[in-house]
């Protein structure tokens, strides 16, 4: 019998993404902006995506700084017609797309007896169904060509309640991204596509500092913290790790898995 720990790939050899083309929505800035680095840096060719098409630019010209062969494209990931063309114009310019991290998303708070209708179908829209078109154009070429990796953004707050701020359409819609990377791995899996999640804690973001400065953000940080084992925000440098692995072939044998990043935070 053939004995795979000695005859595989050396290990780092395995989490190389070489020879690799991937999209990263909403990569023009926070998370995004730090897996579309973390790909590049891995070795793969990164199409950097954002509805402003400026930041999605400045990233791909920081990747370009690097030696990483990048694009920007501007899309909003809401509308089946962008969706298509932005997996078009990869495949168009690499010949294949390999991997897509499907990171666009929002956040907002709101109280549920007074949110409006127009603003749950606003988060609902962007961070649930945004994550069903990309990645129902994505697996359309990966499982032609019998291979792929696809990386959803969810949260946290996908499988817990926040406290003390109120954000019901955020925790639905994360939660609705943790169950459609379930499906979408139990249809595709069988035809070599893999699909997982990553859902972090609280991360430094631009969004994120946003919110605290708002009057009822100001006094977030104290309770989060408290309730963090790891007593700290997650920098987006502590997400490029996760987004590598479930991109790389040393994760070829993990679909379905939602890989959380939250600093403890749910363990209690």
């Amino acid at each position: 019998m053939s004995d795979p720990v000695i005859q595989s790939k050396p290990i780092l050899e395995r989490f190389s993404l070489k020879n690799r083309t991937a999209i990263v929505t909403g990569g023009g800035q926070g998370i995004g902006r730090a897996f579309a680095h973390a790909l590049g840096e891995a070795g793969a060719s990164v199409a950097v995506v954002d509805i402003v098409f400026e930041r999605a630019e400045k990233v791909a010209v920081e990747l370009e700084e690097k030696g990483i062969k990048s694009m920007a494209l501007k899309a909003d990931v809401t509308k089946k017609t962008d969706v298509d063309k932005m997996v078009e114009s990869v495949v168009d310019e690499w010949s294949k797309l390999t991997i897509g991290v499907n990171n666009a998303g929002i956040g907002e708070w709101h109280d549920a007896e007074t949110l409006s209708e127009t603003e749950f179908d606003k988060i609902m829209n962007v961070n649930l169904k945004g994550v069903f078109l990309c990645a129902q154009a994505e697996a359309r070429h990966m499982l032609e060509a019998g291979y792929g990796k696809i990386i959803n953004t969810a949260s946290m707050s996908g499988s817990i309640v926040n406290t003390p701020q109120n954000q019901m359409p955020y925790n639905t819609s994360k939660a609705g991204v943790i169950h459609i990377t379930k499906s979408f791995a139990a249809e595709w899996s069988p035809r070599g596509v893999r699909v997982n999640c990553i859902s972090p804690g609280y991360t430094r973001t631009q969004l994120v500092e946003d919110l605290l400065k708002t009057p009822i953000g100001k006094d977030m940080m104290p309770r989060w913290m408290s309730l963090t084992p790891m007593k700290r925000m997650a920098e987006v440098t502590d997400l490029q790790g996760a987004v590598v692995y479930l991109a790389s072939e040393a994760s070829d044998f993990m679909t379905g898995h939602d890989m959380v990043v939250d600093g403890g935070y749910s363990v209690w």
